[in-house]
């Protein structure tokens, strides 16, 4: 059955590592628990004993495997020293080289390796490292979007890149429901992987306001605005949320600098002040101007009404497509 799974997992649905800490240990037990794959997301600098905490307080939620995220931009060799001591099932890495010596070591671990990719060039890379899987993202998708090429035209292109290789390819970007996992099947997927939705989840750490801004807006828009000093050269899409309208013209030369504190957070066990135009996107822990943060979600966002526990949208995603598919064989 074309729904089915993928890497091992029961089911072909993927939850993005959402940063910086998203998604937690509850809602990666959770898609575990439903039988999809579920991905932590490792803090942007060294901290080892965080992460194996975080690795094992999901062990405790969850018998089912899971992976783990890596931003290859950000200081990241100890975190993935601690991953593969963990033999957590996947790593996922993102914005940077996914080089051949991390694949053997990985694999040496018994852990698999599945980067996200922009471009074909990007896949072209990676298979040719030996990567066990690619997530290709399109321009759709929020967060730090690294490639500029829309996913229908982007997806097919890499299926046929692979080839008979084996190597599943999973889409990312703007997929919240059965008729988006119907889709990108038929340009040849095995698989998808879903940011905005599970932040929609009752268990993704997201703050309460953030989740309702994600009901009550439908538009995005693909900026760089948030997060230049720090993350330089890294596009994002965001939610149009009335501060955003205001400055998304912000001139080129400004940053979060020299801004005001507008919040704090607790952040993978660190406290941290948060300035206008900064990249951190709320967590339950934020206080301050909320609804002046970055709110990144991708341009399915207007698709979601509710918030839902991470098991409905698994169990929503494959019922959806197997009624889909069958509709469509059944009027053959």
């Amino acid at each position: 059955m074309v729904w089915r799974g993928i890497l091992g997992f029961e089911y072909g649905i993927v939850q993005a590592p959402l940063g910086p800490d998203i998604s937690g240990p509850e809602l990666v037990a959770a898609v575990a628990n439903a039988g999809g794959l579920g991905f932590l997301r490792a803090p942007d600098w060294e901290s080892p004993d965080y992460v194996r905490g975080l690795i094992r307080k999901t062990r405790t939620l969850t018998d089912k495997p899971f992976g783990i995220g890596v931003v290859l931009a950000f200081p990241h060799e100890e975190n993935v020293k601690a991953i593969l001591d963990e033999k957590v099932a996947v790593l996922q890495v993102y914005w940077g080289d996914c080089s051949e010596e991390l694949v053997l070591k990985a694999h040496q671990a018994g852990v698999k390796v599945v980067p996200q990719v922009g471009s074909y060039e990007g896949a072209e890379k990676a298979i040719s490292v030996g990567v066990d899987a690619i997530i290709v993202q399109g321009r759709e998708a929020g967060g730090h979007v690294i490639g500029q090429e829309g996913l229908i035209s982007l997806l097919p292109r890499v299926v046929d890149l692979v080839g008979v290789r084996g190597i599943p390819v999973i889409a990312a970007g703007g997929i919240v429901d059965a008729r988006g996992y119907v889709a990108a099947l038929a340009l040849g997927a095995q698989g998808v992987c879903l940011g905005t939705r599970f932040l929609a989840a009752e268990e993704s750490y997201a703050h309460p306001i953030y989740k309702r801004k994600l009901i009550e807006l439908s538009k995005t828009e693909h900026t760089n605005v948030f997060g230049r000093a720090r993350w330089p050269n890294a596009p994002q899409r965001v939610l149009v949320t009335p501060f955003f309208n205001d400055w998304k013209s912000l001139p080129s030369h400004e940053s979060e600098i020299n801004q005001p504190v507008i919040g704090r957070s607790t952040i993978n066990g660190e406290e941290k002040e948060i300035r206008r135009f900064g990249g951190t996107v709320p967590n339950r822990t934020t206080t301050g101007d909320i609804e002046s943060m970055a709110m990144y979600a991708g341009q399915g966002v207007g698709l979601i009404d509710e918030i839902l526990p991470a098991s409905e949208v698994v169990k929503m995603l494959v019922e959806g497509a197997q009624q889909l598919i069958q509709q469509e064989l059944s009027s053959k």
